[in-house]
């Protein structure tokens, strides 16, 4: 088989939700631990964090195997969706995995794929978990699919488990309520294994204080422990912050090449994430951690977070998608200088499309695109629902053409911003 051929028989054979939705699902770990019998369970082979959480979760983990790879550690690094490239998905020290074993994992292993019937999503977590313990790494950085009880990557006995925040998204799966999805989330929580909350509200603290408790897991709450009054921008465009704990700075001048003001809320995770790992005799120095997280995209090469793709006029992308992500972008538009907004806007059909465009600027010119996929909404209809909202521009056959004509209208001082989706970024990184 052809590399493209194996993608084919994945991308055709295998029910994948980023495609097919709430029918690729699977509400349970059965076909997980056939496949992690199959292969003679090589998630034990190998140390692990466990990353989960509504927002966020993607810059953790990326973050965390950035550092510990400037550490000295040989780091699997386990996330999804891809943009690109499938191979995105299963990364060592931030190099892909080589078209020759994605092809030989599933030449070698077709006929048991098509016996148990897994999905794309527990074939990959299979793909990665062999891949890793194969390659001997030191530790792997994974991250939750969707959800968390049940996800395929929860067979896992991880040094931490990490939960950067819970937000309503996913809800015909998780449920319609924070207190619901929070509980989904904190299924991650291990019997002894530490607990590294993200953020925290009067709903979630006390469900994920009652798990750890149940479960005599130590538990820390990094928005409590770590201040970070403001953000700054070095002249190499990255962004510098002031770390305090217990009134004292206890990171001065702490360099992220993720741009995203809501970074400083996932730099608190992962600071108290590495206090964690150090406790438990990880060989993690102050200056890993400084260059760490100065080159997260240099070392992991994420894409798609605040990215900035052009200038005069500027184009920057985002993947943030759900409510709570995208109030994170409205606020950083708010603080970013430009004459004139142009927004390439495509969604998903099975998000809750209102209460995201109810968010979105009104003082802006909109292209509403239909994201690559089959699960993409339809332009025409996005467009009439924006209408609603007071939301005004014109719908597209695809993005190029959207890009084509913001830049068309775009005056050199003027921003292109496009989201709604991570398929849409997908189309232009």
């Amino acid at each position: 088989m052809t590399y493209q051929e194996v993608l084919e028989f994945m991308f055709s054979q295998l029910p994948m939700y980023q495609r097919s939705g709430k029918a690729a699902y699977k509400a349970n770990l059965d076909n997980t631990l056939k496949l992690d019998e199959y292969f003679n369970h090589p998630h034990q082979k190998f140390k692990t964090i466990h990353v989960a959480g509504t927002n966020g979760k993607g810059s953790v983990s990326h973050s965390l195997a950035s550092v510990l790879h400037t550490a000295g550690y040989k780091v699997g690094l386990y996330t999804s969706p891809h943009l690109k490239d499938f191979r995105e998905r299963i990364k060592i020290n931030g190099t892909c995995i080589p078209e020759p074993d994605v092809i030989a994992f599933i030449s070698e292993n077709q006929k048991m794929i098509e016996d148990v019937k897994p999905s794309f999503f527990e074939m990959t977590v299979a793909m990665a978990f062999d891949y890793f313990a194969k390659s001997n790494v030191d530790i792997a950085v994974i991250e939750v699919g969707l959800g968390g009880r049940l996800d395929s990557t929860n067979i896992i006995l991880p040094e931490c488990s990490v939960i950067t925040n819970i937000g309503l998204d996913h809800i015909a799966l998780l449920g319609n309520t924070i207190d619901l999805i929070a509980r989904e989330k904190a299924g991650i929580i291990k019997a002894g294994v530490h607990v590294v909350i993200g953020e925290h509200n009067d709903v979630t603290k006390p469900i994920f204080e009652s798990v750890a408790i149940n479960n005599n897991a130590p538990i820390y709450f990094a928005s409590d422990e770590f201040d970070i009054p403001v953000a700054m921008r070095s002249v190499d465009n990255k962004q510098v912050f002031q770390v305090y704990k217990n009134d004292q700075c206890v990171y001065e001048n702490l360099q992220l090449d993720l741009l995203g003001i809501y970074q400083k809320k996932n730099l608190k995770t992962i600071l108290q994430t590495i206090e964690v790992l150090k406790e438990k005799k990880f060989a993690i120095s102050k200056d890993d951690i400084f260059k760490g997280l100065k080159n997260v995209v240099k070392n992991t090469g994420l894409l798609g977070r605040w990215q900035i793709l052009g200038a005069n006029p500027a184009i920057i992308c985002d993947t943030g998608h759900n409510e709570d992500g995208v109030k994170e972008i409205v606020a950083q538009l708010s603080n970013t200088a430009f004459k004139k907004l142009h927004i390439i806007w495509g969604m998903v059909n099975d998000k809750d499309i209102n209460s995201v465009l109810a968010l979105l600027p009104k003082n802006a010119q909109y292209y509403f695109v239909k994201p690559n996929i089959p699960r993409g909404l339809e332009a025409k209809e996005l467009k009439k629902v924006a209408e609603k909202y007071g939301l005004s521009g014109n719908d597209y056959i695809d993005i190029s053409e959207a890009i084509k004509k913001s830049k068309k209208n775009a005056s050199s001082n003027d921003l292109i911003f496009i989201g709604g989706s991570t398929f849409v970024v997908a189309d232009v990184v």
